[in-house]
């Protein structure tokens, strides 16, 4: 994410752009003294200096711009392969809105684009460049250089206090943006509901609302942003109209104290053409100001959608065989309700269905257990290890309460579970759940076309495609969430045969309020 290769090439080339500067003021002062004296020789070399000192100024000035670009290139997409999976996926307990997470994932990285391309290497020019002016301006007049360097103090001050505020208002800025962006894309998803309810006027007075704190939020920035502005601008004329009276006076020798050194034409010009130079690093950084402050509000709104891994994933041990599972003392918490506490014993190679009135908590466990609900106490033990410690993720087949589709034929929509299977295998798997009438019933076959509503197969064909990824899956641990949830009696019977004969030997949780499923498992608990 840091781009440290490319940071450290922009810094050179800002850098270098500083000695380029030093080398058109002494071709400057140095054809005007030549001027001055009627020497035409220096004078023409003085010019094509100045003309070459301007050329490679302005390439490197180019160069620069390039290399900044590409490091923000590598930093966004760096982000990208970082947050784009985390997005897809709700945190435990997150509450925030569909909007507003595609902001963060989208907008806030677009924002690191100013923060890598100009203010990065700036920063680091900043800190050297003045100091080579100054070295430079010192062999000019020593008494410049020490002038300039002494206005620097009360210009950091200035700055540190200007930045303390602008990382609170850009702060606060994003956090409207993203609140704005969210209400907008959610409530345009919402707009059916809105105006069958005859709710657009209220809904307008939120999105306003919204609009004027975003509006709000930005005039604070801006009001940072021009007082940073100012401070540079007051020491940068400061430390120009200080050089400029020194060696005016000294020229004209009519300093009101004993002149401690005694300064030529050149040597004046010199160092008032590199006062303005001096000061030009740190008004490129402030003009870049903006863009850390926004950066750095942006990583720290990207790093809560994805916090590095304390360990990479590769050590977390995948699940070989039938799991025992254990839930001690569970109670899930989300914020102003919390489920629980939830202890029972899973044996390996067992089925153990779950029983309970609606809204108990069964399918809280499930997901507790695939980390997509918080744990406020307890924790979940797989095989005698933290959860968080097991590769889970596809180690486990599951069937939900509703199957999503995707647009593709029938086949595509079961290799979901294995992208690798063969037709071969595809066809079984289907077989096994009883989608064997169906296919031999349409023409299509497993290339029936299906939408992203799985448009034209029945409840119980639904659940049956459902059933045939987690067969062709072939997981040793099954997450079963009422598989047979609003099916008749005969459907449900029939898949609840599947799974008996298809399920032995692994270790199977179900959620059920069906009896008839329950009478499969081998233990079964009823939550209170």
């Amino acid at each position: 994410m840091s781009n440290r290769i490319d940071r450290q090439g922009g810094a050179i080339f800002w850098i270098a752009d500083s000695g380029a500067a030093i080398l058109m003021a002494a071709a400057l002062a140095t054809g005007v003294a030549a001027a001055a004296r009627g020497d035409h020789g220096n004078l023409l070399l003085a010019v094509g200096g100045l003309i070459a000192a301007a050329l490679l100024r302005a390439g490197i000035q180019i160069g620069a711009t390039g290399v900044g670009e590409a490091a923000a290139v590598a930093a966004k997409t760096s982000w990208r392969k970082r947050v784009y999976p985390r997005i897809l996926v709700a945190a435990p307990g997150d509450r925030r809105m569909l909007g507003e997470a595609v902001a963060d994932a989208v907008d806030r990285i677009e924002d690191l684009g100013g923060f890598h391309a100009r203010f990065q290497p700036l920063r680091r020019a900043a800190v050297f460049s003045p100091l080579v002016i100054a070295v430079a301006a010192a062999f000019g007049s020593w008494v410049a250089g020490a002038i300039m360097l002494a206005t620097l103090v009360p210009f950091a001050l200035g700055m540190a206090l200007a930045g303390t505020a602008a990382a609170r208002a850009a702060d606060r800025q994003l956090d409207a943006l993203s609140r704005l962006s969210g209400l907008f894309v959610d409530r345009v998803r919402a707009l059916p509901v809105i105006v069958g309810f005859g709710a657009q006027d209220r809904i307008g007075r939120h999105l306003a609302d919204a609009t004027r704190e975003v509006a709000a939020r930005t005039i604070d920035v801006l009001k940072v942003a021009f007082v940073s502005s100012a401070i540079i601008e007051f020491f940068a004329a400061l430390s120009v109209a200080l050089v400029a009276l020194y060696c005016g006076f000294n020229l004209l020798g009519i300093l009101p104290f004993p002149a401690p050194e005694r300064l030529t034409l050149g040597e004046a010009l010199f160092v008032l053409i590199l006062a303005p130079e001096f000061y030009l690093p740190m008004r490129r950084l402030a003009a870049a100001y903006h863009d850390k402050q926004v950066g750095e509000a942006a990583v720290e709104r990207l790093e809560k959608i994805a916090p590095p891994s304390p360990s990479p994933s590769a050590s977390r041990r995948a699940i070989e065989a039938p799991p025992a599972l254990r839930f001690d003392g569970v109670v899930i918490d989300y914020g102003e309700t919390a489920i629980g506490p939830f202890t029972l014993d899973v044996a390996a190679g067992t089925i153990f269905a779950l029983r309970g009135a609606t809204g108990i908590g069964k399918s809280s466990l499930l997901h507790a257990l695939l980390g997509l609900a918080p744990i406020g106490r307890g924790r979940i033990m797989v095989d005698g290890r933290e959860a968080a410690e097991v590769a889970l993720p596809g180690q486990i087949g599951w069937a939900g309460q509703s199957v999503a589709f995707i647009p593709g034929t029938l086949a595509d929509n079961i290799r979901l579970a294995r992208p690798e299977a063969d037709y071969t295998e595809v066809e079984a798997a289907a077989r096994s759940a009883g989608l064997g009438p169906m296919i031999a019933a349409r023409g299509e076959g497993l290339g029936l076309p299906l939408d992203h509503r799985g448009s034209g197969l029945s409840g119980g064909e639904r659940r049956r495609v459902g059933i045939a990824r987690v067969l062709l899956k072939d997981a040793p641990l099954w997450l079963l969430d009422e598989p047979t949830a609003d099916l008749d009696t005969g459907s449900a019977a029939d898949i609840a045969r599947i799974l008996a004969s298809a399920a032995k030997g692994r270790t199977v949780l179900m959620v059920t309020h069906s009896a008839e499923l329950a009478a499969i498992a081998t233990h079964e608990m009823v939550l209170a």
